[in-house]
């Protein structure tokens, strides 16, 4: 049986205070460029709802730190059949959801099967798929047996589509989420903010040292710097405006790094709408792109090249941009063999985000030399952006950062917005997922590179830097995202 436990009233924590010296030891104010649609990461795929919950208001089995390792978090440690298929994990004790709830193994079963049931919305659910049986023994320990090996299972489950939720609480979460996180929610403006205060009774409460974290959202790249420097936002993990990083990064008010993320900026394609359905004039349009000239445009020279939709941070990496380099004559005889040696004309779907507008424009001007005229279609991001590219397929060309780590199997999900389908690219991410030996993985992961920087499903542009800005006070700020989130459990400021 659940036991319930008092609460502090949310409103109490909340008590106003200002953004002055004396509220610095204990409030935080980050922000951010997209507000999120909801406040449930297991219901829909926006990145931003991560970037707010992630660690902060949810925790899952395990946690990806800051290095890119798996480590325990609300599961302390587990075991592995020699087999692979069987996972055995042996829960923390005394975890409570913020509702008050004990947190118990049957959280874990319920979590799981509603993210794998035919009705979810899970953006991940292939993760799920090998699950074949949960069993829980006991409160403490979740058994968990897959239907073939899954190489990547425990990386899985450090992400924010697999955190653990309670039945009592799980179909409000998207505008009152209750998890087991250090911060539980407190507010949201929409539109503005949300806040989340410290919760009392967390099971590592001695180790959190801030009271209150709001989350602001402003889009503007000019806005975002100018709230920095007034003081009414503190930190700016993904600050929208590269060219102002290095004047930044001169101010001694801030500390300014550039890192990396897990993010691939691609235009997508839609693989199934003519002329895009011709592999010739896909190559064409890669052919056509200088990657050196929308990074320095759109990022202000931050950010490396990519030939294939996978992080150079990751092992199994291979450069693959020689493989359709920037070659304009090359292009234009693409085109011709595809029967537009007169050119054509295309759409592009552009979110209305910094780097996909400076992207968008750049790519226009690009494809204009080869005979491509491009018409930009501002979008509005999420909303508009999900409905019409990602849900409708209603598209010939987007663009947008994919910031899930290792998400190249995007590319074989059935009904996924670029339409891309090829058996043999299926395949090779089928078997590296059941692959358990990480050199054999990391092989099949660069075949499957190889493939789709040939077929070229989406125009491969850049990695997505994370230039973080923030007041050099603070202490704990994550310098690189394996991961997407503002992670903010370890940040405080310094005395």
């Amino acid at each position: 049986m659940k036991t319930k436990m008092k609460l502090i009233s949310a409103a109490v924590l909340l008590a106003a205070t200002p953004l002055g010296a004396a509220a610095q030891e204990q409030a935080l104010v980050i922000g951010m460029p997209i507000e999120p649609p909801n406040l449930d990461p297991t219901t829909a795929a926006p990145v931003a709802i991560r970037e707010v919950t992630w660690l902060n208001l949810y925790e899952g089995l395990v946690q990806i730190d800051r290095n890119g390792e798996v480590q325990p978090l609300l599961a302390e440690s587990w075991e592995v059949s020699e087999d692979g298929l069987t996972y055995n994990f042996r829960l923390r004790e005394g975890v409570t959801f913020h509702d008050g709830t004990t947190f118990e193994a049957s959280d874990v079963k319920f979590s799981f099967d509603r993210a794998r049931s035919p009705e979810s919305t899970n953006a991940q659910k292939q993760i799920f798929e090998p699950i074949e049986e949960i069993e829980t023994p006991d409160d403490h320990t979740v058994v968990i047996r897959l239907s073939e090996p899954s190489g990547n299972f425990l990386y899985y489950l450090g992400w924010g589509d697999a955190v653990i939720v309670a039945p009592e609480s799980a179909d409000s979460n998207q505008t009152q989420p209750v998890g087991t996180g250090p911060f539980q929610f407190a507010d949201w403006v929409r539109g503005d903010r949300v806040e989340l205060t410290a919760y009392e009774d967390y099971w590592d409460a001695e180790n959190i040292h801030l009271d209150r974290v709001t989350f602001r959202f402003i889009n503007d790249a000019q806005a975002q710097v100018a709230a920095l420097r007034a003081g009414d936002v503190h930190a700016f993990p993904n600050l929208g405006a590269p060219e102002l990083f290095a004047e930044l990064s001169r101010d001694e008010r801030f500390s300014a790094v550039a890192g990396n993320t897990e993010g691939e900026i691609v235009a997508g394609l839609n693989n199934k709408r003519p002329p895009l359905d011709d592999v010739r004039v896909r190559q064409a349009l890669m052919n056509g792109i200088d990657r050196s000239i929308l990074i320095e445009g759109a990022y202000s020279g931050y950010g490396q090249p990519i030939g294939s939709h996978f992080s150079p941070n990751h092992p199994a990496y291979v450069d693959t941009t020689d493989v359709l380099p920037y070659d304009p004559e090359r292009a234009r005889e693409l085109l011709a063999e595809a029967g537009y040696a007169d050119g054509l004309m295309l759409t592009i779907k552009m979110p209305q985000m910094a780097y996909a507008s400076r992207s968008a424009e750049l790519i226009a001007a690009l494809l204009s030399e080869i005979g491509v005229q491009l018409e930009i279609q501002p979008t509005e991001f999420p909303a508009q952006w999900i409905e019409e590219v990602f849900t409708n397929k209603d598209y010939e060309m987007t663009i947008v950062a994919h910031t899930e780590p290792l998400d190249i199997d995007i590319y074989q999900r059935e009904g996924y917005y670029f339409q891309y389908e090829d058996q043999e690219f299926a395949e090779l991410i089928e078997e590296a997922g059941r692959t358990t030996d990480e050199n054999a993985r990391f092989d099949l992961y660069a075949q499957a590179q190889r493939k789709l920087a040939e077929d070229v499903p989406a125009l491969f542009l850049f990695q997505l830097p994370k230039l973080g800005v923030w007041d050099a006070r603070l202490e704990g700020m994550w310098e690189n995202t394996p991961i997407p989130s503002n992670v903010v459990r370890d940040v405080r400021w310094a005395e």
